[in-house]
């Protein structure tokens, strides 16, 4: 990876956006696409589209979200502990002992507390512990002291960066799915530096927000766009660890591509055109299938208005919503010359509608 494409990386993946606090990754998105676009625009919603060619007809709306898991506090007890709410879904295993942040006027170290084990009762101990069995200590000892610092509402991250693990493999917090967001990024700067896009078909990169909460800025942001064609990338499940079943979940490997989506919710004809463009661009990847709808920026994009032709593209990821999220930066890498190889296929004449080929 080019070093400003990394840095890229690991800035928009580092910097805290949980649902509904998506701006300071915003910031670091506009910033690092203002040199490849030919106009930003920004919804009130908080989207964030980077657009090349925004006079053109045939649209294409490439997303990526930009927010993160993480939690919200929404109680201060006398004793100056911290109570919170989850934002995105959590296995409440994973909070026990962990460091965050807690993003007030200021950001504040603190730590999830919950009983100690010596100190459970039986019934306890068999249980996983509920979010609600647990609190944020920052080691003040009154509301009054927390209050100086921190508000009900202020959101909450792990303490979790990015970090190179062997060879192509690294770890983060929030890969899920700020790494979307890079990767629609990139795939806008191969099409402004390498070219190949028709003058007629506008690319929009959008990096959306509170697709973890019901993928609302994908909603809003396809409908003001009104692409006839789209891209949505997003995590899949790598299925390459133990106790995963690949008969039942099929099979995806990290390290071996970029996943693409076959289903209902793809459309066929999005489909085979990435398929050729992976081939003409000598790009590997895996297919990744799926029944009926996903929980995917494309599920709001492809019902949105008349419909979007959509197809759902990803990269493998190793303990999804969990702080050590991992995967491969190959994969990354070429999922943005994936998304980039399919728009550059794209014409004004380009026909999206279902039929059988001959």
């Amino acid at each position: 990876m080019r070093p400003e494409s990394f840095e890229f990386f690991k800035a928009i993946v580092n910097v805290p956006s949980p649902s509904g606090f998506e701006e300071r990754a915003a910031e670091v998105y506009r910033g690092y696409t203002q040199a490849y676009a030919d106009k930003i625009a920004t919804d009130v919603h908080g989207n964030v589209a980077a657009i090349l060619n925004p006079e053109a007809e045939m649209k294409i709306m490439l997303a990526g979200h930009m927010d993160e898991i993480g939690f919200l506090i929404h109680y201060i007890s006398e004793e100056g502990l911290l109570y919170f709410s989850t934002i995105g879904g959590h296995d409440s295993v994973i909070p026990v002992g962990q460091r965050v942040w807690v993003h007030g006027k200021e950001k504040v170290a603190g730590v999830i507390g919950r009983k100690a084990i010596h100190l459970l009762k039986d019934e306890e101990r068999k249980r996983k512990p509920e979010i609600d069995d647990l609190w944020i200590d920052i080691g003040a000892t009154s509301r009054a002291e927390v209050e100086e610092f921190i508000s009900l509402g202020d959101c909450v991250t792990y303490q979790y960066e990015f970090q190179m693990l062997r060879g192509d493999r690294a770890t983060a917090r929030g890969f899920d799915n700020k790494m979307g967001s890079f990767i629609v990024a990139e795939a806008l700067r191969l099409l402004k530096e390498e070219g190949g896009l028709d003058p007629n078909v506008g690319v929009y990169a959008v990096a959306t927000v509170q697709e973890e909460i019901g993928l609302r800025g994908a909603r809003t942001s396809s409908y003001w766009i009104n692409a006839q064609s789209g891209l949505a990338v997003d995590v899949n499940h790598a299925i390459d660890y133990p106790s995963v079943s690949k008969t039942k979940y099929g099979q995806l490997d990290t390290g071996k591509g970029p996943s693409v989506m076959r289903g209902a919710n793809a459309n066929p004809i999005v489909f085979n055109m990435i398929r050729e463009a992976c081939a003409k661009e000598d790009i590997p990847y895996q297919v990744d299938v799926t029944a009926g709808g996903t929980g995917t920026d494309g599920n709001a994009m492809q019902l949105n208005r008349a419909g979007m032709a959509v197809g759902i593209v990803g990269v493998p990821l190793r303990y999804m919503h969990t702080p050590c999220e991992v995967l491969s930066l190959t994969d990354v890498e070429n999922c943005a010359r994936l998304m980039a190889a399919y728009c550059r296929s794209v014409t004004p004449s380009t026909d999206f509608t279902p039929r059988i080929l001959s």
